[in-house]
C-alpha cells in the first residue's frame, strides 16, 4: 500500500497525541481536577496550567498567521471562527459537559489518559460518550432534540458587519494585537502565583500541551496540510475530515464509533480518531515506565450510574458546544473565538456547580 500524505498526517497526529498522553499522565494534567482543586481547596495550580496551555497555543496561532504559515480564515474543524454565533449551543453544551465530566471523573482527554493507565471505568465512559456523540453527529438526534429550537437563537454576525466571531474582528484590533494582549495577560496571570511558578509539572503541562496544540494546527493548516487537502480532493474516496484542525476529543469519539461500525472503510479513520488512540497509547507508555498502571473498576452501582450519566452528558454536551475542555478550552481559545471562551466559562461553571451540589449532599447525609 502506498504511503500517502494522508498516512503521513495521521502518523504525525499519532506521535503528537502519544506525547500529549505521556505528558498529561506524567504531570496529572486534568481540567476537571483543575476546577476541583480551585473549588474545593482554593488551589489554582492546575487551573493556571490549563490557561497557560491556551495562552501558549494562542501565541503560536498568532505567530503562524502573522508569518503567513497558517490560515484559519478559510475554515477549520470545528468551525471555531464562524460568523454564525450559536451562543446558546456554547453555553448549554458547555454547562452539560462540565456536569458530565465531573460525574465521569474527567473530560474527554482525561478519560483517554485514565484508560491508558488501566482505569476500566473510563473505558465504559468512553464507550457511552462515543455512542452519544455518534448519535449527535451521524443521526437525526441533534435536529430532533435541539436543532429546531436552538437554531433560531444563532446570531449572524456577518449581517452585522463582522467577518467572524474572533476577538480581533469584534473589537477591531485585529487578531494579532488581540491575541498578543489576551495571551500575555493569561501568561502573566498563570505565573503571578509563586506556587505555580515553582511547580515544574504544572509549568511543563501548560507549555507542553500548548506547543502540541500549535503543532496540530501547523500540521493540518500549514504546507503539509495544504498538500494533504490537495491530495484528498483527487482521491478516489475522500477521507473523513481532511480539514485544518488540532486536538479535540468528543467528536473523534463519535467518529470512532462510526468507524467501528464499518471497520473495513479506512477512509473513516481521521486525525481525531488517531489522536484519541494516540493519547491512550501515550498514557499507557508512561504508566508502564512509571509503574503507575493500575486496574480500576466501579466500587458500587451508584458509582457506575454517576459515570454513565456523566458520559451521556459529555457526549451530547461536547458535540452541542462543538468541543471539550481541550477542543474548545485550549484549541478553540487559541483561535480567539468568542464561542470557545463562552464554552470554557460554561464548562467551568457546570463543573463547579456540580461539585458544590455534591458537597452539599454529602454534608446533608453526614
Amino acid at each position: 500500500m502506498e504511503f500517502t500524505i494522508h498516512h503521513q498526517v495521521l502518523l504525525v497526529a499519532f506521535v503528537l497525541a502519544t506525547a500529549l498522553g505521556m505528558l498529561a499522565n506524567k504531570t496529572n494534567f486534568c481540567t476537571m481536577g483543575a476546577v476541583s482543586d480551585w473549588v474545593n481547596m482554593g488551589d489554582t495550580g492546575r487551573l493556571r496550567a490549563w490557561l497557560l496551555a491556551g495562552a501558549v497555543a494562542m501565541l503560536g496561532v498568532v505567530a503562524l498567521e502573522a508569518m503567513g504559515k497558517l490560515n484559519l480564515a478559510s475554515g477549520t474543524f470545528p468551525p471555531y471562527r464562524t460568523a454564525q454565533f450559536a451562543w446558546l449551543r456554547y453555553l448549554l453544551g458547555g454547562f452539560m459537559f462540565g456536569i458530565g465530566m465531573t460525574l465521569a471523573s474527567g473530560c474527554g482527554n482525561k478519560t483517554a489518559v485514565r484508560i491508558g493507565a488501566g482505569n476500566l471505568k473510563s473505558l465504559v465512559v468512553l464507550v457511552i460518550a462515543a455512542l452519544c456523540a455518534y448519535a449527535m453527529l451521524w443521526t437525526n438526534f441533534y435536529n430532533d432534540a435541539f436543532g429546531r429550537w436552538i437554531a433560531p437563537t444563532t446570531i449572524d454576525l456577518a449581517a452585522r458587519g463582522f467577518k467572524s466571531q474572533t476577538l480581533g474582528d469584534l473589537t477591531g484590533l485585529g487578531n494579532t494585537i488581540a491575541g498578543l494582549i489576551v495571551a500575555l495577560a493569561l501568561i502573566a496571570f498563570a505565573f503571578a502565583a509563586r506556587d505555580f511558578r515553582t511547580n515544574r509539572d504544572n509549568v511543563l503541562a501548560g507549555i507542553g500541551i500548548g506547543l502540541i496544540v500549535i503543532a496540530g494546527w501547523y500540521v493540518t493548516g500549514g504546507p503539509m496540510g495544504a498538500e494533504w487537502k490537495e491530495w484528498a480532493d483527487f482521491a478516489d474516496t475522500k477521507p473523513l475530515r481532511v480539514e485544518t484542525q488540532s486536538f479535540t476529543f468528543i467528536s473523534p469519539m463519535g467518529d470512532a464509533a462510526r468507524y467501528l461500525m464499518n471497520p473495513r472503510d479506512f477512509s473513516l479513520i481521521n486525525f481525531g480518531i488517531v489522536a484519541l488512540f494516540g493519547v491512550i497509547f501515550g498514557s499507557f507508555l508512561w504508566a508502564m515506565l512509571s509503574r503507575g498502571f493500575r486496574i480500576e473498576w466501579f466500587v458500587s452501582v451508584g458509582d457506575f450510574l454517576n459515570h454513565a450519566i456523566g458520559a451521556v452528558l459529555m457526549g451530547i454536551g461536547g458535540v452541542l458546544s462543538m468541543g471539550c475542555t481541550i477542543g474548545q478550552g485550549i484549541t478553540g481559545v487559541s483561535t480567539l473565538a468568542l464561542g470557545s471562551i463562552l464554552t470554557l466559562v460554561a464548562i467551568i461553571a457546570g463543573a463547579a456547580a456540580t461539585m458544590k451540589f455534591q458537597y452539599w449532599r454529602m454534608m446533608r447525609e453526614a
